[in-house]
């Protein structure tokens, strides 16, 4: 799909040289750079929902649960 944007003059500069330098076509090189902005943010809403999810969730450890680990390392040094 073809489409028309306005960018920065440096943005643009800076882009171009990145492309000759990586040997890629603008197309590509605006492709490759959307789609990792676009991941990016997904990944964003992952964390968000997971840390929605720990916030509800009891974090402390069982005292007996705590002991038993406690014990089972025992004195060794990390």
């Amino acid at each position: 799909m073809k489409i028309a944007l306005s960018i920065p003059d440096e943005l643009f500069d800076s882009a171009e040289t990145l492309g000759k330098k990586l040997r890629v076509s603008r197309s590509r090189l605006y492709a490759t750079a959307l789609a990792e902005f676009l991941a990016k943010h997904r990944g964003r809403k992952t964390t968000d929902r997971l840390n929605a999810v720990y916030r509800s969730e009891e974090s402390r450890l069982d005292p007996r649960l705590r002991r038993l680990q406690a014990k089972s390392i025992g004195d060794s040094a990390w």
